[in-house]
């Protein structure tokens, strides 16, 4: 049996896995083959080299754990994407492989976008089921279709929503 190969950026181990289609357009990423934490700065700097689309990408990330992790958050959600967000230790990753058929216990696998679902099989699933007009759930395996992290389609209220839905594989 051969072993999933996860390619991203944050901790390897994360509990809370995005998988989305595309990679920051810069060479270290492009060419990326394993899940690499991040280090302080690094968003940072792939905002500056790459403009407004990847800054809003790791913000609605950031809201959406600050929303999730709720009082277990010990700063605002900006310090905590400036310097824990998708590193060592952090329980978040950012993934470009595909999501694996078999889910970890614990394991939150948040499918990023419709076209990428579609893409990639989510409704191929037995158990995958709309729950609104932005939202698709497969309980068994763990999984969540949502909107893309961006400010229109991934609004305040959304990710509220979204944070909730995580919050029931918890329960």
């Amino acid at each position: 049996m051969s072993k999933h190969i996860v390619v991203g950026l944050g901790d390897e181990k994360a509990r809370v896995r995005v998988y989305m289609a595309n990679r920051p357009p810069l060479s270290d990423y492009l060419e990326l083959a394993e899940c690499r934490p991040m280090v302080i700065g690094e968003i940072a700097r792939i905002a500056q080299e790459t403009g407004n689309h990847w800054r809003k990408v790791f913000n609605v990330y950031a809201k959406l754990m600050a929303e999730f992790r709720g009082e277990a958050m010990t700063s605002t959600w900006q310090v905590w994407r400036d310097n824990v967000l998708l590193q060592q230790g952090s329980d978040t990753a950012l993934l470009f492989s595909a999501v694996p058929n078999a889910a970890s216990s614990g394991t939150i696998y948040l499918w990023m976008g419709k076209g990428f679902a579609s893409d990639h099989g989510f409704f191929a699933e037995q158990g995958s089921e709309w729950l609104d007009a932005h939202f698709a759930i497969n309980r068994r395996k763990r999984w969540i279709l949502c909107p893309y992290f961006d400010y229109r389609q991934l609004s305040n209220e959304r990710i509220q929503r979204l944070a909730v839905l995580m919050k029931s594989f918890s329960a």
